[in-house]
Parts: C-alpha cells; structure tokens; sequence
C-alpha cells in the first residue's frame, strides 16, 4: 500500500466514524435510552420479582439481577436489595389491574425496542397485530435474564463468563432478527450482538469501579432516592449499550464487513 493508499484509507475511515456519530445523533441514542431505563424499571423489575417469588428454590428477582448486573458487593449490595426486594407473597397480592398494567408497560418497552430496532436498519414501522412478537420478544428477555441470575450461584469464573456471552450473543442476535420480521440476513445481525456483549462487558467493569462506591455515598446522603437515582443511571447505560450496539453493527456491517467482501468478490 502505498502513501496515496493510506491516505485515502485513513480519510474512509475518518469519514465512516463521522457517518456513525451522525447515525446516532438521528437516532437519538440518548433520549432512547433514558426511555429505555424508564420502561425497564417499570416492567423489568415486576417481571423478575414476580418470576422470583413463583421459584420454590430460592428468591432473588431484580435485586439480585441489578447487583450481579452492575457488579456490586458488600454495602452497595446491601443497599440496593434492602430497597428493591421483592415482599413474601408477591403472587398472591397481585391485583388483576395490576397485572393488565403490567403487561400493558411490558409490551410497549418491547415495541420501543423494535421501533429502534427498524429505525437503525431503515425499516419501516411493523404492523400493530405483530404484537404478538413483542410479547414473546419481552418473554424471552425475562427468561434471559431471570437465567443470567441463576448461574451467578451455580457457575464461577470462567464458566460463568462463557455461558453469560454465548446466551447473551445468541439472545441479542435472536432478539433483533425476530422484532424485525426476519427482514434483515443473520450474518447482517451478529456484529451487532457481539458489539452489544462486549459493550455490556465494559458497562460492568465501568459500573463496579463507579457505582459501587457512588451507592454508598448516595444512600448515606440521600437514602432511597439516591440508590434509586444510580439504579436508573446504570439502566441509561443499559439502554445505551442495548441500541448502540445494534447501531454499531450495521455500521461494521456496511463500512467493513461487506467492503470486505466485495474486494474479496473483486
């Protein structure tokens, strides 16, 4: 490769991280993950308690989720399961309006999530009887998650770390080729599932360095409101990761992926 050669080389690349940052701005990655962070801690968190309380081996629900997730232990731990734990008769105390709101807020996190979905791959919108999608979608999300939970006891180390990446890769790419009708190729959907693990991996180490300790001092100076205001930072984040990761792999997908392949084509 010669000087010319590089210098366009460097230039497409400069112009296709330009191209991702512009993506993002018309996707508007941020409002979207504060949405994000908004529905989940109003849908998740009774899902998964609900989920906990109906296992006869053991309770743990979102509390036990959100410090395995953000990475938490000792009093940041204690901090965030003594304010999000789950009461002892969850089921039976659940109202049947409860229950329509519940899955009223369940499905239109998931159609968030598909509509951001067909916005990043220039989709139009899906019609309103694949409703069906999103619930099935919002199942398998807390199946997903209520099994992430599960393996932090039955599983250390290394095994552990397998497992969590191989189910959350193959979730991830699953997830969007199902909210998108089979509209978009598999091989087109898997850097983004990749990205999104990764990312999610970086988000717990960030998390564990940062809100760690940020829990501690907010429950001290500012009790409840202060654990609950870190808990929805960490789901920002989230939320962040779970739509930017999609956006980066169609991004990879077209500036690299198939570049690639058309000049091995060529």
């Amino acid at each position: 490769m010669n000087r010319y050669q590089r210098m366009l080389h460097h230039a497409w690349d400069r112009l296709a991280a330009y191209e991702l940052i512009r993506r993002a701005r018309d996707l508007e990655l941020m409002h979207r993950a504060m949405g994000f962070a908004t529905l989940a801690l109003v849908t998740l968190a009774p899902l998964l308690i609900v989920v906990a309380a109906a296992d006869p081996l053991e309770r743990g629900g979102f509390a036990a989720w959100l410090v395995d997730g953000m990475g938490l232990s000792g009093r940041s731990a204690q901090a965030v399961t003594e304010i999000i734990s789950p009461p002892r008769k969850v089921i039976g105390t659940t109202s049947v309006l409860g229950g329509i709101a519940l899955a009223v807020f369940g499905v239109t996190f998931a159609g968030s999530v598909q509509n951001a979905y067909e916005r990043i791959w220039n989709l139009s919108p899906g019609r309103w009887h694949r409703i069906w999608r999103q619930a099935l979608w919002l199942v398998a999300l807390t199946a997903y998650l209520y099994q992430q939970e599960k393996t932090q006891t039955a599983l250390h180390g290394w095994q552990r770390i397998a497992l969590s990446t191989v189910t959350g890769v193959l979730f991830f790419w699953w997830g969007q080729h199902f909210l998108l009708g089979n509209q978009v190729r598999w091989r087109d959907l898997l850097p983004g599932a990749v990205a999104t693990m990764m990312a999610l991996g970086g988000l717990r180490a960030f998390s564990y360095f940062v809100f760690t300790p940020l829990i501690v001092t907010n429950a001290i100076s500012y009790g409840t409101v202060g654990v609950v205001l870190v808990v929805e930072s960490w789901l920002i984040g989230v939320g962040f990761v779970f739509y930017g990761g999609a956006l980066f792999g169609r991004w990879f997908c077209e500036h690299h992926w198939h570049a690639r392949g058309d000049a091995a084509g060529a």
